[in-house]
């Protein structure tokens, strides 16, 4: 055996030594030269546990690894890469992360990023102006964020790798965008490596028949692990909801502290919408509409004699402000509304200006958002856990936003769910009496009144 024969036939040499036991394995090792020994230390294929190989066979388009935090999914992710640029045949990859940040710190110059898990003979020349990645062989990656999902329009790829698209932002329009161009080569593929998060697309993608889904927990990768790191980490979290989904790899119904839950949501579904005393088109607008524009909220909502709440459309888009006041002019001539709830925090006059230029006859309700967002949230969640609050379409990008909102956490996405509390709240607010705690404001005098 020479180092010339194991770089030709890694594969075989893999399946040869999983077949051993440790006994042979350990004698076979210890009979290489030095040599021989630094081809198989420094060799993902022959370093890495078996569950962060790629999967055999041509079955499979995306392999989906959701996994908890420290499991060594990136390094997966960069090893994956470098084997299919240099043995597999893949010339050309799409590399996309959460924000262009994360592609250079975490996915190229990281720890275990592609630049330092590359061999000194296979390093890729890394252009972070051209967003570009190029290796010996003439193979080539371009880098992509989540948050400018229009980049992806145009290049075409073989392979992509989608780094914690759990946490993207807009992330089933982006992942289209991507899949698009994913459309080169014999058998192009995607790898995600991503901490499990509760949105619908990654929860159908991983039931898709030609995704295959790896799961892991952060205790398998803990002899790469800090043991003092472990024991903290694990004392804190271990069989807490954050942990089942961060340590342990777990897909949950929402996220850990949310406010709104997947399963009140579900249980109050209604098919069938009774007469209706009030109904208004809620707009949370955004100033902008480039490809880093947040979503302009747009939610239809009703309250009915018994005070439940109706959620009847949701028509959220990332549009110019004029499309977006346009739909929601459109919604409240259908619905036969009663107003438009505008937040005005952004953009002052400029919403009623637009509005009353479509049709003047609209009656407008400006709000203003002087508490904080949880604040405002915090009584619309009672009504779901009341029983009260129920959708009547499936709206999975609403209820997605619902259940991923936890107060304080600076990756909330919910532009939907803003829309959504200022609809409930102004038809809330005309069916509530102010009512004080202490019982001395409300005594008049007389014992027997107010006993």
């Amino acid at each position: 055996m020479n180092t010339t024969s194991i770089a030709q036939d890694r594969e075989s040499w893999l399946s040869w030594l999983s077949s051993q036991n440790a006994t042979q394995r350990n004698e076979f090792l210890s009979g290489l030269s030095e040599s021989e020994m630094s081809l198989f230390e420094k060799d993902w294929i022959f370093t890495a546990r078996k569950e962060q190989l790629i999967p055999k066979g041509d079955h499979w388009s995306t392999w989906l690894l959701m996994t908890g935090r420290g499991w060594g999914k990136t390094k997966t992710g960069s090893e994956s890469v470098i084997e299919l640029v240099r043995f597999g045949g893949v010339s050309r990859v799409h590399l996309i992360g959460r924000t262009v940040g994360d592609v250079r710190s975490v996915m190229i110059d990281g720890e275990s990023g592609i630049l330092n898990c590359s061999p000194n003979d296979f390093r890729p020349y890394y252009e972070p102006s051209k967003r570009l990645l190029t290796w010996p062989n003439g193979s080539v990656a371009l880098t992509f964020s989540s948050d400018s999902p229009e980049m992806l329009r145009g290049p075409q790829c073989e392979l992509i790798w989608a780094d914690e698209l759990g946490a993207w932002s807009r992330g089933d329009y982006t992942w289209s965008m991507a899949m698009f161009g994913l459309r080169l080569g014999k058998h192009p593929r995607a790898i995600i490596t991503t901490t499990p998060r509760p949105k619908k697309f990654i929860r159908k993608l991983s039931q898709n028949r030609h995704t295959i889904v790896t799961r892991g927990s952060t205790k398998e990768n803990k002899a790469n692990l800090s043991p003092i790191f472990m024991q903290q980490i694990f004392d804190e979290y271990g069989g807490t909801s954050l942990g089942r989904q961060e340590l342990d790899g777990e897909l949950l119904d929402e996220m850990p502290g949310a406010i709104f839950t997947r399963q009140s949501i579900d249980d109050n579904r209604r098919s069938c919408v009774p007469d209706l005393g009030r109904i208004v088109i809620a707009v949370d607008p955004a100033v902008t509409a480039h490809e880093r524009s947040h979503e302009s909220g747009v939610v239809v909502c009703g309250i009915d004699e018994n005070s439940h709440f109706y959620i009847l459309d949701d028509a959220s888009k990332v549009a110019p402000p004029d499309q977006i006041m346009a739909s929601a002019v459109r919604l409240y001539h259908e619905h036969m509304a009663d107003c438009i709830v505008v937040e005005v925090n952004q953009g002052g006059d400029l919403w009623r200006k637009i509005i009353n230029q479509i049709d003047p006859t609209v009656a407008i309700q400006e709000v203003r958002a002087s508490k904080g967002k949880h604040t405002r949230a915090q009584p619309i969640a009672s009504r779901f856990e009341q029983g009260k609050v129920h959708f009547c379409k499936s709206m999975h990008e609403l209820a997605d936003q619902l259940c991923n909102f936890v107060p304080g956490s600076s990756d909330n996405d919910d532009d939907r769910l803003d829309a959504m509390v200022w609809g409930i709240t102004e038809l809330d607010s005309k069916n509530q009496m102010p009512i004080n705690m202490d019982v001395s404001v409300n005594h008049t005098g007389n014992e027997l009144s107010w006993m």
